[in-house]
This record gives structure tokens, sequence and C-alpha cells, in this order.
């Protein structure tokens, strides 16, 4: 999503009681990529319309009736976080330095270099993104604990990857459809970090968990005493992720009214915070998900179609675990070389038979069921190695579709099943059992702990 490409830099209050010094900085400033508001006075840059959507300030230090420094104060105490650059003549360097202690981000000598005042300018809109990403991330935001990467060999893996390297270099929305847990936050992160905007924020936000009269506020933020309970201003999501990547996770989830301001926002590059009466410019790339069919939403009256024309613009399919089963392996060694320091266990691998009952399972939960199953095993393991014990399931646990035919699982589970009704028919006798089955007691022993059945009470 672009806004108006001449202004990508952000909104600019200039306050100066000269009409000269105001034209002529607007004119550079704009000429800069900056979007431009003026202001003759203290009062007239305090008024809330001139406040809202705002990035920064630009003051005179001297002006009739009210100064630099009283606004200064008072910016401090209604913005705190909004930075404000003080002018000043040569002589008056002092005071410049006394706003700076009353909170200005930085002052400038007169005559103002415009090159020098672009780079105060970006520095101080710099300082402010980094603020809100921290924020961010103290509120709970940002890396979930997942593993980041293109962990994958089987084929349907592989076209995602390449997908995703068509789609990061430019800013194109697109539309992640798949399960739950198989890993679509992790595509969208590698769109990110493949993408120009990499520097900047990757944002996240899950649409199902947003109550409905809150999605104004979560997304687009609001200012103190818009409403009951809005005590200190809040930047919205789509405000923190300005210049860098967006996520709207289940965004099938979206109630209708919501999907309209999410629309415009794509539509225009711009919104208003609750509380505010002037629209606040952003520019982020926009990745949505879904786990159901949105066209079926769109065909049940449940998904504006418009909205879902907008954002399928680039759709990547990501396959559910069972239709990418040689991935297991390598999912579950990449999860357990990440997990067990974590964990202060000193697991190193998982064994053959565990790895084979890994295999085989279906896995409903996908991607995030295989990880907690690996943290599971590594927690239960009582040496270095995660057994079929230390899972929560076993080969012979699982239902085998009637139409695989794949050698290695059947066998496993067959032989699985004779081991147990060799112990049923000889009530636990291993001597009798090992008979039964044509082997000695040894290879008995080795198989019985293969499929841990070290323990099998008939």
């Amino acid at each position: 999503m672009n806004p108006d490409a001449s202004h990508p830099q952000g909104t600019v209050l200039i306050v100066d009681d000269e009409s000269y010094v105001r034209d002529s900085l607007a004119t550079v400033l704009s000429r800069k990529g900056f979007t431009v508001r003026t202001a003759s006075s203290v009062d007239d840059a305090l008024a809330a319309e001139n406040l809202a959507g705002l990035d920064a300030v630009v003051t005179d230090l001297k002006m009739p009736v009210r100064g630099g420094l009283e606004l200064v104060a008072e910016l401090a105490q209604r913005e705190p976080h909004l930075p404000v650059i003080v002018l000043t003549a040569f002589g008056t360097v002092s005071s410049a330095v006394e706003c700076m202690q009353a909170g200005a981000f930085d002052y400038l000598v007169k005559p103002t270099n415009p090159d020098e005042l672009k780079l105060v300018l970006e520095r101080a809109l710099r300082h402010e993104k980094s603020r809100r990403e921290l924020e961010y991330l103290r509120d709970g935001g940002g890396p979930t604990g997942e593993r980041d990467g293109p962990i994958g060999e089987s084929p349907g893996w592989k076209r995602v990857l390449e997908l995703v390297d068509v789609a990061a270099p430019v800013d194109t929305t697109v539309l992640l459809l798949g399960e739950s847990g198989t890993g679509k936050e992790v595509v969208a992160k590698l769109l990110h970090s493949r993408s120009p905007r990499s520097g900047s924020a990757f944002v996240r936000v899950n649409c199902a968990a947003i109550p409905g009269e809150l999605f104004e506020s979560e997304f687009f933020g609001h200012r103190r005493g818009a409403f009951t309970g809005a005590v200190a201003d809040r930047e919205g999501r789509f405000r923190v992720a300005h210049t860098g990547t967006l996520l709207l996770d289940e965004i099938n989830s979206l109630p209708l009214p919501a999907q309209a301001k999410v629309l415009r926002v794509l539509q225009e590059g711009e919104f208003e915070r609750v509380g505010d009466s002037r629209p606040t410019r952003v520019d982020v790339r926009l990745v949505c998900a879904s786990n159901v069919d949105l066209e079926a939403e769109v065909e049940a009256g449940r998904f504006r179609p418009d909205l879902f024309y907008r954002i399928n613009v680039l759709t990547i399919r990501i396959p559910p675990l069972r239709e990418r089963r040689q991935d297991v392996p390598l999912l579950a060694e990449a999860f357990l070389a990440e997990l067990a320091p974590r964990l202060g266990k000193a697991t190193a691998g998982i064994s053959d038979a565990a790895m084979e009952a890994l295999a085989a399972y279906p896995w409903p939960g996908n991607v995030r069921e295989l990880r907690n199953v690996v943290e599971r095993g590594i927690l239960l393991s009582k040496g270095e190695v995660i057994g079929p014990g230390d899972l929560p399931f076993s080969a012979s646990d699982q239902e085998l579709d009637a139409d695989d035919l794949n050698l290695r699982r059947r066998l496993l589970a067959s032989e699985r099943d004779f081991l147990a009704e060799a112990l049923r028919r000889t009530g636990g006798v291993r001597r009798t059992a090992a008979k039964l089955l044509g082997i000695d007691e040894r290879n008995l022993a080795y198989y019985l702990k293969k499929h841990d059945l070290m323990d099998f009470e008939p």
C-alpha cells in the first residue's frame, strides 16, 4: 500500500508569526517530501485540528504573546512523544537550550539550512518510529518465539518459497491461505525480511482476538480522552508498521464495518485516530492471512467483495503438514535445536522409532502441533534422545489412511502389532513370545524398545 508518493516522509507543522517564513519553509519541506501545515501562533498550533495526525513540529522561538518555549512546554504535557524542533537567532541559543530542557527534540540557528532541517526532521521521525516499535514489543507484540526461516524440502514448500521470492521485492498485497498452524506468520516474516522494508517493523495483528468495540483503537490508535478509559495517547498498529509490513492474521474474522475501514486505508493510505479530526497518512506493506476460503465467505455475505479483490492480488497457499511429510524430520530437528537449550535440557536427538512415529502422524494441528510435541518430548526425555515413549502417541495409535501405500509406515505399524499380539498370546512371557515370532530374546528386546513396548502389559 503506497500513499501519495510526493509525501512519504510525514506531516510537519510549521509555527511562525512571519508569513513569508512559514511559506518559504512550507515550500522547501513540501519539495523534500513532507506534508506541511502552518500556524501563525502558539494558540493556533495547539488547535486540535492542527495536532491531529502530526509527526513533528518546527517552531520559531520568539513570537508575540506566547513563544516557542511555551509551545514546547505545553506539547510536552499534551503530546509527550511529538518531536519539536526550535528555530532561533544566534543571540538566543541559551533560550533554545532551555527549550531542549523543556522537552524539545533539537534546535537550529537561523537562517535555517533546508538540508540540515530535513536531516534533523528525518532523525526525529526515526527516533519516534523506534520508540513506537519498542512500545509495541513491550505491549506483547513482535516475535512469537516460532522459528523463522525456510525449513523444508517438499515440493509444496518449495513452491511457497518460489512465490515469496516473486512477491518480496515489490509492494503487492499478499494473501496467505492455509490451515491453522501451517506457518502463515513464518511466511509473512519471510516476505518482510526479503523485502526493501526489512529495516522497518514487522507488525502482526490477530484480527480474531480484537473485540469489535476496540477495533478502531487497536488498528488506528486513539487520543487521550477520546473515550472512557483512554488515559493516554495510543498508537495503532497501522501507525507502528509505518514504512514496514503489517500482517492482518485471520482477516476473515473482521466484522463488516471494520472491513470497510481497512479498505479505506488500502485505497487512500490514511486514517483517523479515534478522537482526531484530521487524517494520518501511512505507508505500509499489507499481508493478509486466512484459514478459511475467503471466496466462500464473500458468497455467504460475511466478507466484502471489494476488500477481497483488493487483497487477493497474489495468493500463496501454504500446504498442511500432512502434505509435506518429508519435511517433518527437518522441522523436528530444527525445533529440537531451538528448544532444548532454552529448556535447559541436554536432549540432542530423536530416536529412529520416535521419528517414524512423527512421520506417520497426520498432524491435524500442523507445524504448531509438531513444535509442541517436540517440546513435550524434550521435557519428558530421561536421556539425551527423545524416544517413542516421550511422545503423546505411537505409530500404532495412528489411523492409517486406507489409500496410504507408504511401505515404511505400513511395515512399522504391522511390526508393532505383531509384537503386541505375541505378548498378549503368551501372557507377556518374552522367551515364549520370541519363539512365536521366530527371533531370539535379544532381538525381541531390541524391537520392544524400538516400539516402546518394554513395559507392555497384556
